[in-house]
């Protein structure tokens, strides 16, 4: 037994030397690459202010969603390694000289990955009770690409944050006089932005500002970067990566797979040579030539291995399909993936209960008794009858809506839709309808047992009256 303890003693030991060997050997290739390509190595005064970014608002808004944990502890976590591969990007950009646009885009896609992952997340759990903050973080997380947005990167994240405030907005409502957990989230979120705007304002009001010295960049220089390790790192660190694969059982398939290209390389290379297996085909045997073989129909192709159908050849995928919903959770009534359903009632509603209606198609919806609010999200060809809100109905990203007022609703909010029809009972003609990136919305106004059709303004103009902005109607909608 002690010999044995010894052993293992004496083997540990070789594994931390071999580990540092290894570390140290990675870190000065990367030094050596760096100087050879003239790369000083140096952090750039705005890669400095990025880094003080990351470890304040970014790493506020990370340790507050922590607190709150599950789907936007998970989030966030998404959001700081999309700042992170920002922060990469904006590394290589001090050292390296701007490249061909489609080599920019090349060195953009950690970044865009990293955008579609967050976005991915929000649309797998859209039966999360922090869907809203989700969404917030979703539709605004494409700011990061400001990098590629010149002469003026500052307002395209403006834009980005304000689509953000339309959700936590929402947060606030729920949470602002019950829990204070999610108030400091909002809060930290909605910094990062303003700093990020400030930062953008001070170091590239035109546009990203690349090196003027040094080589062009490429997926090698930007690689140089990562093994450099000058990166800053949020807590906590990301978990170690797993080992590495078993080394039984891996020869064989490599060696086959040699093998076989081994054999397609030795085909190609025959030549002219590759021709003489071909089969000659006289004159008679040619359907083009030969009227009696037109009437016979096609040719019966042979049973051969290569026509013969295979079990497991792969099919086209089938187009995913989602199970209908219409069910109460909580007091949230869920009616989602309804496809040319036009009996859809929901009676038992009470007053605290708001509905959330998800990717319905040619379908039509009646509401009964008194709800708080109402949301239709990406819904096509739908229509909407309802008695009563107390809150607000909203209509986002939607095609062809149809909504029908039988009693009161103080507020209709559209955003980003193509096509909306409000028919107004005579109780609800004080509603306020807002509009935002919405187009083809009409009002219908009950009048002699009829309805009159009044089209939203789409278009406007806006002037400076000596003191302020008026906006008004282009006379066009007039």
């Amino acid at each position: 037994m002690a010999e044995t303890h010894v052993l293992m003693e004496r083997l540990e030991k070789a594994v931390i030397r071999l580990e540092s060997l290894f570390s140290d050997s990675h870190r000065s290739a990367a030094v050596e690459y760096e100087a050879v390509n003239g790369v000083s190595g140096g952090v750039a005064p705005y890669v400095e202010a990025f880094d003080r970014l990351l470890n304040g608002s970014v790493a506020e808004f990370l340790r507050n969603s922590r607190t709150l944990e599950g789907d936007v502890k998970t989030h966030a976590e998404m959001v700081c390694a999309a700042f992170q591969a920002q922060r990469s990007f904006l590394l290589l950009a001090s050292q390296y000289q701007e490249p061909q646009e489609n080599e920019v885009a090349m060195l953009l896609k950690p970044i865009s990955d990293k955008i579609q992952e967050i976005q991915n997340f929000r649309e797998s759990n859209r039966g999360s009770k922090m869907f809203n903050h989700l969404s917030a973080v979703s539709e605004s997380i494409p700011a990061l690409g400001w990098i590629a947005a010149s002469p003026k990167p500052g307002p395209y994240v403006k834009e980005m944050n304000d689509a953000a405030t339309f959700y936590t907005n929402r947060v606030l409502k729920d949470y602002k006089n019950s829990d204070s957990r999610h108030v400091d989230w909002v809060k930290s979120y909605l910094n990062i932005w303003s700093e990020l705007q400030a930062y953008i304002k001070e170091h590239h009001t035109t546009g990203l500002s690349w090196s003027k010295t040094g080589p062009v960049a490429s997926t090698m220089s930007m690689r140089s970067i990562l093994m450099s390790g000058q990166c800053v790192s949020l807590p906590p660190p990301p978990p170690p990566p797993p080992g590495p694969p078993p080394l039984f059982d891996t020869e064989s398939p490599k060696d086959e797979a040699t093998a076989s290209r081994s054999a397609l390389f030795a085909q190609l290379n025959q030549g002219e040579a590759i021709t003489r297996g071909l089969r000659h085909v006289s004159d008679d045997q040619k359907t083009h030539k030969n009227p009696s073989l037109r009437a016979q129909g096609p040719p019966v192709r042979s049973p051969t291995k290569s026509h013969m159908p295979s079990p497991t050849s792969p099919k086209t995928p089938p187009r995913q399909s989602h199970s209908p919903v219409l069910e109460l959770e909580g007091k949230k009534w869920r009616v989602e993936y309804q496809d040319d359903k036009n009996d859809l009632v929901i009676t038992d509603t009470e007053l605290k209960q708001v509905a959330y209606i998800f990717k319905c198609n040619k379908s039509t919806l009646q509401i009964k008794g008194k709800i708080n609010s109402i949301t239709v999200d990406n819904c096509k060809k739908f229509g909407l009858v309802f008695d009563n809100v107390v809150g607000i109905v909203e209509v986002i990203n939607s095609r062809d809506i149809q909504i029908q007022v039988m009693g009161k609703v103080p507020t209709i909010s559209i955003n980003k839709t193509e096509g909306c029809h409000i028919y107004l009972s005579e109780e609800s003609l004080d509603c306020e309808i807002v509009s935002a990136k919405s187009s083809e919305m009409n009002i219908l106004i009950p009048q002699d047992s009829d309805y009159k059709e009044f089209p939203v303004p789409e278009q406007f103009k806006t002037a400076w009256d000596g003191s302020k902005l008026v906006t008004e109607p282009a006379e066009i909608m007039c």
